[in-house]
């Protein structure tokens, strides 16, 4: 064979093999409609499941509440009947102070603006020998601060007088004077009584002098009867002397003017502003004051208002974080324009100042627990839940493949799951149930 001819073989030969090749990788690329449809399809649906858990179920009522001071009012003090301009010399707090029952919260006319705590507001001046629901609501306040008005009611009597003026020396304060005119009268009064005890003395030493000498020449006897009726006469003028006295003495008692007292409705407050400083005259109110204590307000809809009572404990997270407790102690239906649903009204337990500094003016978070299952129980996700033909209640267990219908009754639910127990088969903690299958997307669960 000639060299020209072997050459011509090796390059048909070797096109041949190339031409295999391609053909051969050419059919492994193409695919047949048949073969494009089952690739392109979705695959077959599974059973989304999860295991059955023990875990304590607990149901609440969360919500966020707004804090304030409880009964914030204005200090107004009733300054009409001053003689002077009621110009502030003293005693103005600091905003943040605390006001206790019977202090000096503001000296006007180098006087004390005493705080006490009542419902009804110091409308007028009181002084021995009124009477009324304002003066058995002093003597109530004097009481409770330990001084001694005599028997609680509605009489402003000597010792009422006594009570108030001992809390105005209490607060290093001398205590206010007696109305002239009452005074006046005392002091005649205490005139008469010497007068009529000196009358008195002069009687008994006449009849004396009757029972111990005898007439001299040319005086006729003296009437010792006589004598008897005049030292009558003259004790009964001194009893009617020193009952006047007595009742001027009651009259001229120490009063307590409306400039000097000022009733909130409790005590002891915090002082949130102040309106006046020293020099300032009064011209309304001089301050505010808020309740100690604080509350939480909350608004919550009718579902969570039938599942709320009073009494019932709660729990408030702090800004910082921090759980402290507390208790409904009102619940009402909101009012106002626009309102809706209802007010709870929450008191914090008891707070430490720094608590209490963190809480004040916040918007917080507010859990109320209503139920629980005190434990762990056996629990599946809601969406495991399904209803059978006769309204029972099943979920579906996967068994080594194998689906298996188990009744139950469902306890609490809450927080997603549900409380169950067998009623119809066995389940246990860690059986799989089934919450959906793969082409739906349940949001809980794990496939297993």
């Amino acid at each position: 064979m000639s060299r020209a001819r072997s050459r011509t073989l090796l390059v048909v030969g070797g096109t041949a093999v190339i031409a295999l090749g391609a053909g051969i990788f050419a059919g492994t690329r193409i695919t047949s409609p048949a073969d494009a449809i089952a690739r392109t399809a979705a695959p077959e649906a599974s059973e989304v499941t999860v295991p059955v858990e023990l875990r304590t179920l607990n149901s609440e009522v969360v919500t966020r509440g707004d804090v304030t001071a409880a009964g914030a009012v204005d200090v107004t003090p009733e300054v009409g009947g001053l003689e002077t301009p009621p110009i502030v010399t003293g005693q103005v707090p600091e905003v943040g102070a605390e006001i206790t029952e019977g202090a000096a919260l503001l000296e006007i006319v180098g006087r004390p603006l005493i705080a006490l705590a009542g419902e009804l507001p110091m409308y007028r001046s009181l002084r021995p020998g009124m009477s009324g629901p304002d003066v058995e609501q002093l003597e109530l306040t004097l009481e409770r601060l330990g001084l001694d008005p005599g028997r609680v009611d509605d009489e402003y009597t000597a010792s009422t007088g006594n009570a108030v003026a001992e809390l105005f020396e209490r607060i290093g304060y001398e205590p206010p004077e007696p109305d002239p005119q009452a005074q006046g009268e005392l002091d005649a009064a205490n005139d008469a009584v010497d007068q009529a005890e000196d009358a008195v003395e002069d009687a008994e030493e006449a009849l004396d002098s009757a029972g111990s000498t005898s007439p001299g020449p040319g005086e006729a006897p003296l009437d010792e009867d006589a004598l008897e009726d005049a030292l009558d006469d003259a004790r009964e003028q001194l009893a009617e002397a020193e009952a006047t006295r007595d009742e001027a003495a009651a009259a001229a008692g120490t009063p307590l003017p409306a400039s000097e007292v000022v009733y909130v409705p409790s005590l002891p407050r915090r002082v949130d502003e102040v309106h006046v400083r020293r020099g300032n005259q009064v011209d309304g109110a001089v301050m505010s004051v808020s309740g100690a204590s604080l509350v939480v307000t909350a608004n919550v809809d009718e579902a969570d208002y039938e599942l709320l009572a009073v009494d019932q404990a709660v729990s408030i997270e702090l800004p910082t974080g921090e759980l402290v407790p507390g208790t409904i102690t009102g619940i009402a239906e909101a009012e106002g324009e626009g309102a809706t649903g209802w007010d709870v009204t929450i008191t914090p337990g008891e707070l430490t100042p720094e608590q209490a500094e963190a809480l004040r003016g916040q918007n917080v978070r507010v859990t109320v627990p209503i139920e629980s299952t005190e434990g762990d129980v056996l629990a599946v996700p809601l969406a495991a839940l399904t209803a059978g033909p006769g309204g029972e209640t099943r979920v579906e267990v996967m068994r080594d493949g194998v689906a298996e219908l188990v009744e139950v009754e469902v306890g609490l639910t809450a927080q997603g799951y549900a409380e169950v127990t067998a009623v119809d088969g066995t389940l246990a903690e860690g059986d799989l149930v089934v919450v959906g299958d793969g082409g739906e997307n349940t949001g809980d669960g794990s496939d297993e």
